[in-house]
């Protein structure tokens, strides 16, 4: 017997709730493809601003995933792209601008002059032919490419093919990894967009690149993928170290480059390149996995893979996935399976088996097998109608295969040999026998009994001692007939004081068991005899009916606490929830404002602090005061009139202290002030000095 004394009175709704929570996220059913939830975060980070989107690069990013997703209700940008392509297509724009705008114009066909397609043809093959980065090639290349699919009568051949794939693969790396310059650094980014290249280079090749050459790169892709990240579920992805002078990308950036790298060079050569189907497959559940991404680049690194991957000459992924990985069998459930591909279409002819299924803690014992799982055209499910009577509440984890009607199939698609999926079954447990006693302690005899029906309202009231025990035992039978143990089964014994003591009630088979001594138990009650409330928690994931109830209460009669060794009542815990309630009201107390002197008085003490003003006037008109000694000269002048401004600063800010300035503001402005006048102020009496030593030495 376990006691857990001083617990909040929420816990074991709290237990409750965590365990459920955690056991069910435990149960995480795998990635479906593509769904509306991708098409509504599209328009949602992809929301143009004011008629356009913020650059052309963003530009086509919305434009392309609109495409893929097949979204209705896009922004019409038409209007306000076409003059952005016009304009870079026609400048010296920047080799990534002219790419952009390309593959812009690619999806919008805006107007453009076929003279100007032909300009930008040849500046972009001499650019080819002096190129000394990774970076410049690939959008060379790639716009190429791109006049290419809009104007088929521009001449955008490589003359020199082979020596452009020589200085592509030139900057290769032994581990598949490439380049972006003559430097060390090695990238699995620039990977990707050197297979993306050197793809292009084959397709604009004038005549046909040596075969061995193709052969080292496909050798060079094997090796790629030998480098690549996994998890223990079966999803593979690649990352990327930070690499000096470049921007670091993240593993759904670099995972994005080496898709579309791979799969451009396989749409072009001959042959097929021998990657295994179940790292394709990864590849899949590794985009599929990380759900909606929050980020725009992300989404649209995500959208434009799966479109690749739905379509490729390597290996098409097939993805199980399930509706629901909790199934009742209260509710008589069906477990259904669907295929697709990623992004939703159907999946070619054939058949999901349910290998086997077992259960988390009897994973030796298989509860299914073998079992084929019947299609149903209707709803593009694959049923299994009943649950065997082998399968009882519990947590399972069931093998799924996938085989193909047609045997050449497995050369196009990748199935990804065994799935293992985790399942919940739930359903109702019974609960029975509940019987509630006390029990005298020296014989064992009973002395009061009652039954109680936990599925109702039954309520008891009891009374004991502390030389007496307190019995509460009950039963818990599955849907199947089984003994069934939940993950929690607490009984509570709650003081009118608000102390409480939580116990855990042991199990031998289907029936639970708890027995408190009361004589071994008065220092842990704290001697506190009166009412205690009881109440029962059981609880477990798979439990249709976890309940919390109380039963009753008890009069607990316990002996006076000893003077010297009693224990001390530890504080009552507190509510967390209680922080945000209301709280007390604060009254202020105002201070009285002071008594004020008469108006008509201040206003004579105003006129008096006035009175020194007009004597500095009338001072000034007695003794004569003139501007024959005011500067001639440009510079002296000014200096003098910026003087006489800053004393004029002055005065108006002691008028602006006494209507609205606070005291530290008027000291820091007339700091600054003075600070001015120090200067000026030398230099107008500097001149002063000099004009009167000349006029006394002459």
């Amino acid at each position: 017997m376990l006691l857990l004394p001083r617990m909040s009175s929420n816990l074991a709704r709290l237990l409750l709730l965590l365990l459920f929570a955690f056991s069910i996220c435990d149960a995480v059913a795998l990635p479906g493809p593509i769904s509306d939830r991708h098409r509504s975060a599209a328009l949602e980070l992809f929301a143009p601003q004011h008629g356009s989107f913020a650059s052309l690069e963003e530009s086509y990013e919305a434009l392309r995933i609109f495409e893929i997703l097949a979204v209705r209700e896009k922004p019409d940008v038409r209007a306000t792209t076409c003059p952005k392509v016009l304009e870079n297509l026609v400048s010296s724009t920047p080799l990534k601008d002219l790419f952009y705008a390309l593959k812009v114009n690619g999806i919008l066909k805006c107007k453009v002059n076929g003279d100007i397609f032909k300009d930008i043809a040849s500046r972009l093959k001499a650019t080819v032919k002096d190129a000394k980065t990774l970076v410049d090639l690939y959008y060379s290349i790639g716009s190429l490419l791109l006049i290419k699919d809009q104007a088929s009568d521009v001449d955008v051949l490589l003359a020199d093919a082979d020596g452009t794939f020589h200085s592509i693969k030139a900057l290769s790396q032994s581990d598949g990894k490439w380049r972006y310059t003559d430097k060390p650094e090695s990238s699995t980014y620039a990977a990707g967009l050197a297979l993306e290249a050197l793809a292009g280079v084959i397709t604009l090749a004038s005549s046909e690149i040596d075969q061995s050459r193709v052969n080292l790169v496909k050798n060079d892709i094997l090796k790629l993928f030998d480098s690549i990240e996994k998890y223990d579920d079966g999803t593979f992805y690649f990352d990327e170290k930070l690499v000096g002078g470049h921007e670091h990308q993240g593993s759904i950036s670099t995972t994005s480059s080496v898709v579309r790298g791979v799969f451009a060079f396989a749409a072009v050569t001959s042959g097929k390149i021998n990657l295994p189907g179940d790292k394709i497959l990864g590849l899949a559940k590794f985009f599929l996995g990380i759900g909606i991404p929050g980020d725009a680049k992300d989404l649209f690194n995500q959208i434009e893979s799966l479109a690749l991957l739905e379509s490729n000459r390597i290996s098409i992924p097939l993805i199980l996935s399930l509706p629901a990985s909790v199934y009742s069998l209260s509710n008589k459930d069906k477990l259904k399976v669907r295929v697709n591909t990623v992004l939703g279409s159907a999946a070619p002819p054939l058949t999901v088996k349910l290998v086997r299924a077992f259960s988390t803690v009897a994973k030796d014992s298989a509860v299914i097998q073998n079992k084929d799982l019947k299609y149903d055209q209707n709803s593009g499910h694959h049923v299994l109608d009943v649950l065997p009577d082998e399968v009882d509440v519990g947590i399972y984890v069931f093998v799924f295969e996938m085989v193909l009607h047609d045997a050449d199939g497995e050369k196009v698609y990748a199935t990804g040999g065994q799935i293992h999926v985790p399942i919940y079954v739930t359903g109702i447990v019974k609960v029975s026998n509940a019987e509630i006693a006390v029990l005298d302690n020296d014989l064992g005899s009973i002395e009061t009994q009652k039954t109680l029906d936990l599925a109702g309202n039954d309520i008891v009231s009891l009374s004991a001692n502390h030389l007496q025990k307190f019995r509460f035992s009950f039963q818990l039978t599955t849907p199947r007939g089984h003994a069934f143990k939940p993950h929690q089964a607490f009984l509570k014994l709650k003081h009118e004081t608000k102390y409480e003591h939580i116990f855990v009630v042991g199990n031998a088979g289907k029936k639970f068991e708890i027995v408190l001594d009361f004589l071994g138990l008065v220092e842990k009650f704290y001697y506190l005899s009166g009412r205690y409330d009881i109440e029962l928690t059981v609880g477990d994931a798979v439990m249709e009916n976890s309940f919390l109830r109380p039963l009753g209460h008890l009069e607990l009669d316990l002996p006076e606490a000893p003077t010297s060794k009693a224990p001390r009542l530890p504080p009552l815990a507190v509510d967390p929830y209680t922080r945000y309630g209301p709280k007390a009201e604060i009254t202020h107390l105002f201070r009285t404002p002071e008594k004020r002197p008469p108006t008509q008085l201040s206003l004579i003490f105003l006129s008096l602090t006035l009175l020194p003003l007009i004597g500095f006037l009338v001072g000034l008109l007695r003794l004569g005061v003139n501007l024959r000694n005011f500067p001639s000269s440009a510079a002296p002048a000014t200096y003098a009139i910026l003087f006489h401004l800053g004393i004029a600063a002055v005065l108006v800010l002691y008028v602006l202290f006494w209507l609205k300035l606070d005291l530290f503001t008027t000291l820091k402005t007339t700091a600054l002030l003075g600070v001015f006048l120090l200067f000026v102020g030398h230099r107008i009496l500097s001149h002063l000095a000099t004009t009167s030593a000349k006029l006394k030495s002459a």
